[in-house]
């Protein structure tokens, strides 16, 4: 089978290292499912193994994604759980395992015409949604759902600020912010980018580091260093920040009097449990929700899709589809 691959290690240059090669084919293990890859959608966890963090030059090649919508050979329609993980040793808490992976990282990834999953992991793909749109959910959407509605506590009326405008994260906030009945903020480097988050659904818009008219209730940072003291200046006295990665570094200095004198509480968030998927895709199901695609590209096209996610050109998430159903 076809399948992209991280050949080499490449900190400055992470899409040179993508190629696209054959595999043999995979035979499940117990426990464990074949499913046919319909759509993949691309993280910057992705580029981070790209960069080699987390990773070491002996694991190499290693197929590429953690994101999968595809079909069981008894004909299922399935959303995969991008996380492996055992609930029994987390505690009852599978975020809390402490030998939880991504499923490119603890098995194999899902960049490629076929593959294995644990059985625990399927979901079932909601009809509203297409596999392209279903594929952009287990990561990005599922981080900004938990972020939001079960990290942040957010309830309608309330005003959320979601960092970086673009992101596969930020996207999911404003579109799911808004279809909650949140005010929804949003801080990017461009006009264009902003536009595009105005169309989503966004409230109002705001450069990057821009003193926001009020402080909001919620603010939602995947970007790290650069937005973590406008975070803390934006929210209100008693307001929480959520944080769930670093994309643009994660070297930061607080104010801890501006912390604790204002009572704002600060959440880690990463992922989200395979129930919080099934709320997901059912948000989406009841409320029209529909993932925004930023572009879709066949297998063999993989080094361009990954060189546009490196290079920030991406609005929303990228998504590759096998040749054979693109």
């Amino acid at each position: 089978m076809r399948a992209v691959v991280a050949s080499k290690i490449s900190a400055d240059a992470p899409a040179d290292a993508v190629e696209v090669v054959d595999r043999a084919d995979l035979v499940p293990g117990p426990g464990q499912v074949l499913v046919t890859v319909r759509a993949a959608s691309l993280n910057h966890h992705d580029l981070w193994a790209l960069r080699g963090v987390g990773v070491s030059e002996d694991r190499l090649p290693m197929v590429l994604g953690s994101d999968v919508a595809g079909v069981t050979e008894d004909g299922r329609e399935v959303v995969v759980h991008a996380l492996v993980a055992d609930p029994d040793r987390g505690h009852g808490d599978e975020l809390l395992d402490p030998r939880r992976g991504m499923l490119a990282d603890a098995l194999q990834g899902g960049l490629a015409e076929r593959v294995v999953v644990p059985e625990r992991n399927l979901v079932d793909k909601p009809a509203s949604l297409s596999f392209e749109q279903a594929a952009c959910l287990p990561t990005a959407w599922l981080t900004a759902y938990r972020m939001l509605f079960v990290r942040g506590a957010a309830r309608p009326g309330q005003t959320v600020l979601v960092q970086g405008a673009s992101g596969g994260v930020a996207t999911a906030a404003i579109v799911l912010g808004r279809s909650a009945g949140l005010r929804v903020q949003v801080t990017g480097r461009t006009p264009e980018k902003l536009e595009k988050a105005r169309a989503l659904g966004a409230d109002g818009c705001f450069g990057s580091g821009e003193r926001l008219p009020e402080r909001v209730d919620l603010v939602i940072d995947t970007v790290g260093g650069p937005t973590w003291e406008h975070s803390l200046r934006s929210v209100r006295p008693g307001g929480t920040v959520v944080v769930a990665g670093a994309t643009a570094g994660a070297a930061v200095r607080t104010d801890l009097f501006r912390l604790f004198l204002q009572h704002i509480t600060v959440h880690g968030s990463a992922m989200g449990r395979i129930e919080e998927l099934r709320d997901l895709l059912a948000l989406c199901e009841a409320r029209g929700v529909v993932p925004h695609v930023d572009s879709v590209f066949g297998l063999e096209r993989a080094p361009e899709a990954f060189a546009k996610l490196a290079a920030g050109e991406a609005f929303g998430k990228v998504v590759i589809v096998p040749e054979a159903v693109a």
